[in-house]
């Protein structure tokens, strides 16, 4: 439950501090007097979205702090748990805003973005005024509150589901590793097997690549290197070139090898020059020889760096990456190839699986019925004591089979719409399309008071959904509120004499002038001060009549 609220320079509110009782708590006051500004702190600190302009007029900065008090195991301390924010039941909101467009937000003093903000308060309000659609009216949301109302043999029956989904999704998962379906292994065989003769066909040799990139930039500078070749050999073996100048060295020595041992080794070493040099000649000769290239080589060349390029391109960095890609290939295939008969036991388990889904889903469809038939009439009678008397409810299936049917969700295969009519002659249609604000205040009180016990949130909050509302009927919507408020909070801003009659705890909300600005205030009314609100809301003049019959009233709801 809201436990208080406190508020900080929100519109017309300087300061408000509320303490609100656990059961039902009505809020009123003159139109005008800033009964909507409680409610929108209230949607402020549960994660609506901020604007500056409820900033009030000549301040900076609002703020909004929210204390709950929840059981520790509910859904909103375990979401909580989830985030890694403790929580012993206690749960303290504080959120706020600045002109700049800034803010930040704060459960238990951690800090949380709006996401998370709301993650958690859906579970701890639910809000709803006349104009504002009903958590029902949302189709997605109405298979919940069945299965809400079947309790634990429909979380037993979607239990199994998911645990049976699971198992089907592990032997997809292998199927997939294995290659698919039939058509997809034959697709996979086909490619791979045309990767495999890409490249053996290719002949690859590792290194091969730039010894090509070599020959290609030879051929491309052929008649350059020839130029230079030729240009050696002339230096070193024409008429007066080295190695005629060496063999002249020698001769001039020769005479004197004799005398000096020095003289020796120098002729030795000009023999081993000239021995040298002839040897280069000759290399530089057959390097010249052996250049000319044939047009046709040239293109072989080229076309065969060509095909190596297409092949790096599909298959590796080098000649290496592309034959061991090919090895894996071939393996990947062989196994592809051996798979056909484990691939056929894992999807006749996935036809059995699909099976027992089916029958679960069948199964709980029909409980899903026979509880939507229950809570139908319920809320049918329910309606009729709140002066709809030839209102019509019921819940729209849809059909499947085998074939149709969703066998991939663990919330089964139904899907549903609560259909509505509320004037007799009229057929029913889709609740959002038919119902209008006074007969979806009185239908959300109906469904509320069936559903008080298992939707897990601790506070009610109404915004006027009273409004047109007068006489018996206005009193059995206050008796309506008494009857949730036993086991959940409600906040409720009404006009209604009956309703505040039956409250446990009253609030004013008022504004007044001071230093030529506006104040609005809430104040929470003793028991005097309520008559008082009462009297003024019947519309009665300050008499010992119409004080009487406030206090009949406020007696009349505490029997």
């Amino acid at each position: 439950m809201l436990h208080r609220l406190q508020i900080k320079n929100v519109a017309l509110i300087s300061e408000a501090d509320i303490k609100f009782s656990e059961k039902l708590n009505i809020l009123s006051g003159e139109t005008g007097s800033g009964k909507s500004v409680i409610l929108d702190s209230i949607n402020f600190v549960l994660g609506s979205k901020a604007d500056k302009s409820m900033i009030r007029y000549g301040e900076q900065e609002l703020s909004v702090r929210a204390e709950f008090i929840v059981d520790a195991e509910s859904d909103a301390a375990k979401t909580l748990r989830e985030y890694d924010i403790e929580t012993d039941g206690e749960i303290i909101i504080t959120r706020k805003y600045n002109a700049d467009g800034k803010g930040g937000i704060k459960i238990n003093g951690d800090t949380v973005t709006a996401a998370m903000l709301k993650n958690v308060t859906q579970h701890l309000v639910d809000v709803h005024g006349q104009s504002e659609h009903f958590f029902l009216l949302s189709e997605e949301n109405q298979l919940k509150v069945l299965d809400g109302l079947i309790g634990e043999s429909a979380r037993e029956i979607k239990s199994e589901l998911a645990e049976l989904i699971s198992e089907k999704r592990v032997l997809k998962h292998k199927i997939a590793d294995l290659g698919g379906s039939e058509a997809e292994r034959e697709r996979q065989l086909d490619l791979l097997n045309y990767q495999i003769n890409e490249i053996e066909s290719a002949a690859l040799k590792e290194g091969e690549f730039e010894e090509l990139k070599t020959k290609q930039n030879i051929i491309a500078n052929t008649e350059k290197i020839l130029t230079a070749l030729n240009a050696v050999q002339s230096v070193l073996t024409v008429d007066g070139g080295a190695v005629d100048g060496i063999t002249a060295a020698k001769h001039s020595l020769s005479p004197i090898t004799g005398l000096s041992a020095d003289y020796s080794e120098i002729f030795d070493r000009l023999e081993s020059v000239r021995l040298e040099i002839s040897d280069i000649s000759e290399i530089v000769s057959d390097f010249a020889e052996n250049l000319a290239f044939d047009a046709r080589e040239a293109q072989e060349i080229d076309e065969r760096i060509t095909l190596i390029k297409s092949l790096i391109k599909k298959y590796g960095a080098d000649e290496k990456e592309i034959l061991e890609f090919c090895v894996k290939a071939k393996e990947k295939a062989d196994a592809i190839s051996d798979s056909a008969a484990t691939i056929k036991k894992y999807t006749s388990a996935i036809a059995d699986a699909d099976k027992k889904i089916f029958l679960l889903c069948r199964k709980l469809t029909e409980i899903r019925k026979k509880t939507a038939e229950n809570f139908c009439n319920a809320v049918v009678s329910e309606l009729k004591t709140l002066n709809i008397p030839n209102a019509q409810f019921s819940v729209e299936f849809n059909n499947y089979d085998e074939n149709s049917a969703d066998l991939n969700s663990a919330d089964g295969s139904d899907k549903i719409c609560f259909m509505f009519s509320a004037n007799k002659g009229e057929p029913q249609k889709p609740l959002s399309k038919v119902i209008s604000g006074g007969e979806m205040s009185r239908f959300m009180l109906a469904v509320k008071t069936r559903l008080k016990d298992i939707n897990g949130i601790s506070t009610y909050i109404f915004d006027e959904i009273d409004a047109g509302i007068s006489g018996f009927t206005a009193n059995t919507v206050a008796e309506k509120f008494i009857a949730i408020s036993k086991d959940t909070q409600i906040l409720a801003v009404s006009h209604l004499p009956q309703v505040c009659a039956a409250s446990d705890a009253q609030f004013l909300i008022y504004k007044t002038e001071e230093k030529g600005k506006t104040y609005t205030f809430v104040k929470r009314l003793d028991e005097e001060s309520k008559i008082k609100e009462i009297m003024r809301l019947t519309g009665s003049l300050n008499s010992e009549a119409s004080r009487l019959h406030a206090e009949e009233l406020i007696k009349g709801f505490k029997k």
